[in-house]
């Protein structure tokens, strides 16, 4: 339901329970007590929820004794509307209202009848009935709030629907879906590996033998292939749901909630809550053991639904809150991961994200600041409506935009997720031609509903002498603004990584690993001409060699002159911070540059931009004395001429001679 009912049911009941009935009917005033206790009395076999349907069948058994029992008609509207008959509902509720438009619970009425007429799509209607509850100036203060945005969220919906978006779900197939239900999908960056929960039978499980586990499917020549389970370590024969996947595909980040003695879940494991986040992270191959998230999220409330950035620094998640002694509901909060590894204290997002209502389904695109979700709060179609978000310059979040119709229709939606790319989204569905109860769905995104597209770079870190593979450490950093992008880490045992790179940004790239030099790279991604991934092998050259070169690929110059521009310091504080953990090293600084102009003048430039990258050093701290200059001029290309002239374009060409401009490092004692 769109709006909780808490506050009529108690309105009503207190009604009934002090005054006289608008009838004199003693078996009919007895079969409404009947009915009022008819839900708590049994449970409905086809909900295993409080019996309303035995209550509805009392209350038509007390109109038929007195057709004018106006509170027996409110009593029976209430209790539809909790089976989420609608239509019924409005029925009931009109009929109270046409016996009696002066009472009907304190007004109340009024609002719950435009409340069910809003959810069947009778937006009229629904404006109608609320233009008259606000009107009462006994109205509730609360419901009165409830109710301006239930007339904002007709006038939308109305509008949503008379002009459509295109919208054209494709199954993703029986690589994916079964006739069980499968939904919550997550994606890497590469968008090759899809990871989603599967509801199976399972004659371990307690409760109706069902429980979920993670399934896994690859993306081979543009089809998914069969998905297969996560291992046993991973999945259990207790629940394990909403999983986040960090972008290079090798930790994980999942719900999962106690056995039915609520002690523990799974083998061994023990939560701090009702649900719990929990950890694991792929080494080679292997999954290790989920551990409990360390640090601050977990707590004794319900946390669920986790979605990590691609910087591996923010965790977004849903919390089930209380409010006043309301039913149950969630917000959306954020964590940030500390310099100890654990996870900080949890700050929930801004009222721009958040509402009073329910909000869940988060998703954080690896751009880093589109937000996806899902709210039962903010203006609406109709159910929980999907929202999109975005973060500012200054950390700001944006007023949540609805994704339109016919994404959003009446019914709940949730569990978005969109591709790195950006044009294609991913949500669960059980509509007509699937395989089975729900499946998971792809659409095209509209431009104007997409996240800043990312690309990947992919590939393996090695000890450039003995090629060994190296757990190397990454750091991305926004060269314009100077702050750390991505933090990620290569495999410990395989070396292999992949890091985001979202567009319009130019980035400096660091791969550091104890007792080797540092690698460095450049990025400019505001204009990559249809670029869609980068590999690049990564080799780390050991301190203890003397011979190999370091190309600092961040650090520029103004044309034709010796004078370092603002953006290279990034890159040279790191070589600071370097020399400074490595006390005994003395370097030279090289400077070198392409072929074209005057060989003297070249030299002459190249030693003047070697001295001026000392003289930074020494500016910071490191003594002149483990500090060498030299310029090589044009005498040391990386690539020839020769090669050079035989490029195809003037594109190509240009990016050699860069290649060929550089100053690097070496390690010379």
């Amino acid at each position: 339901m769109k709006n909780t009912l808490f506050l009529f049911a108690l309105l009503l009941m207190a009604s009934c329970s002090t005054a006289q009935y608008s009838v004199s009917n003693s078996k009919a005033v007895k079969l409404f007590e009947e009915a009022r206790r008819a839900p708590g009395a049994s449970v409905d076999p086809q909900t295993h929820q409080p019996n309303y349907r035995a209550g509805i069948a009392l209350l038509d058994k007390a109109i038929e004794k007195e057709p004018n029992f106006w509170e027996a008609y409110l009593l029976a509207g209430e209790f539809y509307e909790y089976i989420y008959d609608y239509e019924n509902a409005i029925k009931n509720y009109e009929k109270a209202l046409a016996i009696n438009p002066n009472h009907a619970a304190t007004g109340s009425t009024y609002f719950f009848l435009a409340n069910a007429q809003y959810t069947v799509g009778d937006y009229a209607s629904a404006m109608k009935n609320i233009d008259i509850y606000v009107r009462n100036k006994n109205a509730n203060p609360e419901l009165v709030a409830q109710a301006n945005i239930i007339y904002a969220s007709c006038e939308f919906a109305d509008h949503a629907i008379k002009n459509p978006s295109v919208f054209k779900p494709i199954n993703v197939g029986p690589g994916i879906n079964t006739k069980d239900p499968e939904y919550f999908p997550t994606i890497t960056v590469d968008g090759k590996t899809i990871l989603f929960t599967r509801r199976i039978h399972d004659e371990r499980a307690p409760m109706n033998q069902q429980q979920e586990d993670f399934y896994v499917s690859q993306l081979e020549n543009g089809k998914w292939q069969t998905a297969i389970p996560m291992p046993k370590n991973v999945n259990t024969v207790n629940n394990e749901g909403a999983p986040t996947i960090a972008p290079d595909g090798r930790s994980l980040i999942f719900v999962a909630c106690p056995d039915v003695t609520g002690k523990d879940y799974g083998e061994g494991r023990y939560g701090k809550g009702s649900c719990d986040l929990f950890y694991t992270k792929k080494l080679g191959s292997r999954w290790t053991d989920p551990v409990n998230l360390p640090g601050l999220v977990n707590s004794f409330l319900w946390e669920s639904q986790p979605s990590i950035s691609a910087d591996g620094k923010s965790l977004y998640f849903v919390r089930r809150v209380s409010k006043r002694g309301e039913q149950p509901d969630s917000d959306i909060f954020v964590s940030t991961l500390q310099d100890d590894g654990t996870w900080g204290s949890p700050v929930r997002l801004p009222s721009t994200i958040n509402t009073p209502l329910q909000e869940e389904s988060v998703l954080i695109h690896p751009d880093g600041k589109t937000l996806y979700f899902a709210s039962r709060g903010h203006v609406g179609i109709g159910g929980s409506d999907l929202f999109v978000s975005r973060m500012d310059e200054n950390g700001n979040w944006s007023k949540a935009q609805n994704l339109g119709y016919p994404i959003n229709s009446r019914a709940d939606e949730n569990s978005l997720m969109v591709s790195p790319e950006g044009d294609i989204a991913f949500f669960a569905s059980d509509r007509e031609g699937g395989y089975g109860d729900l499946d998971i769905y792809m659409f095209t995104l509209p431009v104007e509903l997409r996240p800043t597209k990312t690309l990947y770079f992919e590939g393996v870190v090695f000890d450039a002498i003995s090629r060994n593979p190296l757990p190397g450490k990454f750091q991305l950093i926004d060269i314009k603004t100077g702050k750390e992008v991505i933090v990620s880490e290569a495999d410990r045992l395989t070396g292999e990584f992949m890091v985001s790179l979202p567009l319009n940004k130019e980035y400096a790239l660091n791969v550091t690993y104890p007792g080797y030099t540092f690698f460095s790279q450049n990025f400019n991604m505001t204009n990559p001409d249809g670029l869609e991934a980068i590999h690049m092998d990564v080799p780390m050259v050991p301190i203890t060699s003397d011979a190999i070169g370091v190309t600092l690929k961040n650090v520029f110059f103004d044309l034709n002159k010796a004078s370092l521009r603002p953006e290279s310091f990034i890159e040279l504080n790191k070589l600071v911070d370097f020399l400074n953990l490595n006390k005994q090293l003395k370097i030279e600084i090289a400077g070198h540059t392409d072929t074209r102009g005057d060989a003297k003048d070249n030299l002459l430039l190249s030693d003047n931009r070697a001295k001026s990258v000392v003289e930074y050093l020494i500016s910071k701290g490191i003594d002149a004395s483990r500090l060498q200059a030299k310029g090589y001029g044009e005498s040391q290309p990386i690539i020839s001429d020769a090669a050079i002239e035989a490029m195809n374009s003037e594109k190509e060409k240009e990016a050699a001679h860069q290649e060929n401009r550089r100053t690097e490092y070496k390690i010379i004692k």
